[in-house]
């Protein structure tokens, strides 16, 4: 029943749709020609376009190597102090421009200022020891050649007087002899008066003078070994003399020694002059320090330091962007390396500015970005999966007066395109 309404609503659609004239059909086949022509032509013209497309990215991936990963690259300085101490003042601010040599903030100098005092008093009383013991010396090698000759000359005269007291000895060993023998015959002479006296054979005088002369006997006995003795004693003495002028001499012929160990002083002296030198040359470039310049142009960034503020040697105060050595990185495929080599051209184009600049290739990573990352692939397990990897390019400008302005920040995205064939 649907059916056939549906078939009965068709036909008298088809009835009142109105039928095309007899001209209109006479020129449906021109114009169906013409539409043929155009779209031919429409086909032919997207054909070229292909062709001269396909043509064009031939050319241009044989002649030259492009990647979008790539940026400009620089040097972050990062400013430190070299000294502790507390920080007296601060000359720029955050993000400012500065030439190399400027003061950028400065440490308290006053403890390294009288550092430098102490060490130069250190200096000169090292100095003054130092001309002391080089002027010792020589001094000290004429007296011991002096102590030398004394000691020799002493010691002759020493052996001399042995000699002499031993003379002495001998004489008056024999004055004691002589004393004795004396002494001995008045003894006898007065043994042979007395009984004569007794019977007045002899005078009373002459036993009186044999008595006398024997008293005489007995103290010229006594004189001559009291003598004796006397010699003994200096030839005792003469002969202690002796040793001691040996002693002496002995410690004379050490003269080159002690003229050694007078220039082993001389020279520490002379090392402890450096020594104190080089003490006060530290405490200076320690003072020189507390002045911290930038060391190149640049821009200031993370700049951390504050008037008043204590730091610590090698304490991070601020960074210095370097504007005046910039260069790009670009991480080539290891597919694009084919051909490619130090000095080729590079068109750089940046991103921020629109601006193109002419480079030259200069160095060619020595490993790719994988390998040089804070956890390198590992493939332990020996599940490898191939992935292409990146190799690390550095471009450098042509020209350096190209980027006068300091466009070129380090991190801005460009896009290289290196010539690998002429």
């Amino acid at each position: 029943m649907v059916d056939q309404q549906a078939q009965q609503g068709r036909s008298i659609a088809a009835e009142d749709a109105p039928q095309p004239l007899p001209d209109q059909r006479t020129e449906l086949p021109e114009s169906d020609s013409g539409g043929k022509g155009r779209r031919s032509f429409i086909v032919i013209g997207v054909l070229a376009a292909l062709v001269v497309g396909a043509l064009l990215f031939w050319w241009h991936s044989s002649f030259y190597e492009d990647t979008d990963d790539a940026q400009v690259d620089g040097h972050l300085v990062e400013i430190s102090s070299r000294v502790a101490g507390q920080i007296l003042r601060v000359n720029i601010e955050q993000n400012q421009y500065v030439r190399a040599g400027t003061l950028l903030a400065e440490v308290d100098p006053r403890d390294f200022e009288v550092a430098v005092q102490q060490d130069e008093a250190a200096l000169a009383s090292a100095e003054a020891s130092y001309e002391a013991a080089r002027i010792d010396v020589p001094v000290t090698h004429i007296n011991t050649n002096s102590n030398l000759d004394s000691a020799s000359s002493v010691l002759r005269t020493s052996d001399a007087t042995v000699q002499e007291t031993t003379r002495q000895l001998e004489a008056a060993q024999a004055q004691v002899a002589e004393a004795e023998a004396t002494n001995q015959k008045a003894q006898q002479d007065l043994k042979r008066y007395t009984p004569l006296v007794e019977k007045d054979i002899i005078s009373k005088q002459q036993y009186d003078a044999a008595v006398a002369a024997a008293d005489v006997g007995r103290a010229s006995v006594l004189v001559a070994k009291a003598n004796e003795i006397a010699a003994e004693d200096a030839v005792r003495v003469a002969r202690d003399r002796v040793a001691q002028s040996r002693a002496e001499l002995r410690f004379a012929e050490t003269a080159p020694e002690q003229v050694k160990i007078q220039k082993a002083k001389a020279d520490q002296a002379a090392a402890a002059v450096q020594q104190a030198r080089a003490q006060l040359e530290q405490a200076r470039l320690n003072l020189g320090y507390t002045k911290i310049v930038a060391p190149v142009n640049g821009i200031v960034t993370q700049k951390s330091v504050e008037i008043a503020q204590n730091v610590s040697v090698g304490q991070n105060l601020m960074t210095l962007v370097s504007l005046d050595d910039v260069w790009i990185t670009a991480n080539f495929k290891e597919t694009q390396l084919r051909l490619m080599r130090p000095g080729q051209p590079v068109k750089i184009h940046v991103d921020a500015y629109g601006r193109d600049y002419d480079g030259t290739v200069t160095q060619i990573g020595g490993a790719t970005g994988s390998m040089l990352s804070l956890f390198p692939p590992e493939n332990a397990t020996g599940n490898y999966v191939k992935v292409v990897q990146r190799i690390p390019v550095r471009i450098d400008l042509t020209n350096r007066n190209e980027d006068s302005d300091h466009l070129l920040r380090p991190g801005l995205s460009v896009e290289p395109v290196v010539r690998v064939k002429q």
